[in-house]
C-alpha cells in the first residue's frame, strides 16, 4: 500500500493528484475519531454516541465536525479521523485510487415517497422568472468545490434539462447560503433541514427536488482508511454495528414514528445537541423535523448510484478514467444493492 504524509495528502485534494499516506492505525483501547457534518442526515452517529452504542461496542468515540466533504476525506487519509460519513467527491475517489480510503457502507439515499434534497433559487432569480430548474440555463449554481456532491447533483440536473449553467465554488455551506440570499449565485441544492427554513424566511425559494433527477441517489457513504478496512475488521464491524443501531433508532422515531410524538420529541432533543445547537430548542425543532430523510438501514449501499457518480466524475475528467468500483468500495462489510 502506498503511504503519504499529511502534507502530501493535502496536496492531493488541492491538485487531485499526489503520492503517499500516513498510516491511520490506532492502538487498541485508544479513542477513535468519527467525522461528521452538523446535518440531521448524520444523526446515526449522534444517536450511537448519546445512547451508548459505541461504548457498548468497545469504542471510545470522539465526534469531530467538518464543513465540507473533501476535508473529511483528507482527515481519513492522514489518520486524523478513523471513520466518517460524507458524500462522494473527486477528492475521496482520488484518495481511494492512491490506496488511502475505502467506502464501506451507505449513509443516506434519496428515496421515493420520502422528502429529500431541494433545489433552491435566490429571491432575485425567482422574481426574475426562474421558478423551475429548467430556467437555470446560463445561471450560477453554488458548490463547495469542483468535484463535490453539489457539483454532481447540479450537473446531472442540468443534463436532464438539456441546459448549461456555471458552477461557483464557495468552499463552505455557510458561504453558499450567504451568496444565495444576497443573489450572488442563482441556485443551489441542499438537504431539507437547511432548505425549508431558508425558503420559509422568504430569502430563497424551493423550485424542485433532486429526487426528480436522481431518484435513488446514494447521497452519503460511510468510509474509512484502506488500512482499517483491510486490517481492522473487528473494529470496523463494531463501528458499523453501533452506527447501524443509531440508524434504526432514528428511522423508527422519525420515519415510522413508532414512539409517537413523544418518540419524535426525544429524538429531536438528542439531535439538537449537535444540529442547530446555537438556537433555542423550539426554533430548532421544526428544522430538524423538516430534515427527516430515511437513513440506510444496516448501512446498506446502493452500488448503482456509486457507479453513476464514478462515471460522472470520470466524464468530467475530475478523476482517472481507469478507476474501478473495486478501487473505491469494499463490499464485504454491508449489504449492497442495485437501484
Amino acid at each position: 500500500m502506498t503511504t503519504l504524509n499529511r502534507r502530501q495528502t493535502l496536496g492531493l485534494i488541492g491538485a487531485a493528484a499526489a503520492t503517499g499516506l500516513a498510516s491511520p492505525a490506532i492502538a487498541q483501547n485508544k479513542k477513535i475519531v468519527v467525522g461528521a457534518l452538523r446535518f440531521t442526515s448524520h444523526s446515526a452517529s449522534y444517536v450511537a454516541q448519546q445512547r451508548g452504542y459505541f461504548q457498548d461496542a468497545g469504542l471510545d468515540v470522539e465526534l469531530r465536525f467538518f464543513q465540507a466533504a473533501q476535508p473529511m476525506a483528507v482527515a481519513i487519509a492522514s489518520g486524523d479521523v478513523d471513520y466518517a460519513q460524507t458524500a462522494m467527491s473527486g477528492g475521496l475517489i482520488s484518495l481511494a485510487d492512491k490506496g488511502a480510503v475505502k467506502v464501506i457502507g451507505g449513509g443516506l439515499s434519496e428515496e421515493p415517497g420520502i422528502d429529500g434534497q431541494k433545489i433552491l433559487a435566490s429571491d432575485a432569480a425567482f422574481q426574475a422568472g426562474m421558478t423551475a430548474p429548467s430556467g437555470l440555463a446560463g445561471k450560477k449554481f453554488g458548490v463547495t468545490t469542483a468535484g463535490s456532491s453539489f457539483h454532481y447533483m447540479g450537473s446531472r440536473m442540468a443534463q436532464a434539462e438539456g441546459i448549461e449553467m456555471s458552477f461557483t465554488p464557495l468552499q463552505k455551506v455557510g458561504t453558499i447560503i450567504g451568496a444565495l440570499k444576497s443573489g450572488q449565485i442563482d441556485a443551489w441544492s441542499i438537504v431539507p433541514h437547511i432548505a425549508k427554513p431558508l425558503a420559509g424566511s422568504g430569502a430563497v425559494h424551493i423550485i424542485g427536488n433532486i429526487s426528480d433527477y436522481l431518484p435513488n441517489y446514494q447521497v452519503t457513504t460511510v468510509f474509512t482508511s484502506a488500512r482499517n478496512a483491510a486490517e481492522e475488521r473487528a473494529r470496523t464491524d463494531a463501528f458499523l454495528g453501533a452506527f447501524s443501531k443509531g440508524v434504526a433508532d432514528y428511522n423508527a422515531a422519525m420515519i415510522a414514528k413508532s414512539g409517537g410524538e413523544e418518540g419524535v420529541n426525544e429524538m429531536v432533543d438528542l439531535i439538537h445537541k449537535y444540529v442547530y445547537e446555537d438556537q433555542p430548542r423550539e426554533k430548532a425543532a421544526s428544522s430538524i423535523i423538516n430534515g427527516t430523510m430515511r437513513l440506510n438501514e444496516g448501512a446498506k449501499l446502493n452500488l448503482a448510484s456509486i457507479r453513476d457518480q464514478l462515471e460522472w466524475f470520470q466524464s468530467e475528467d475530475l478523476v482517472g478514467g481507469d478507476i474501478t468500483m473495486d478501487t473505491i468500495v469494499d463490499p464485504s462489510y454491508v449489504e449492497t444493492y442495485e437501484a
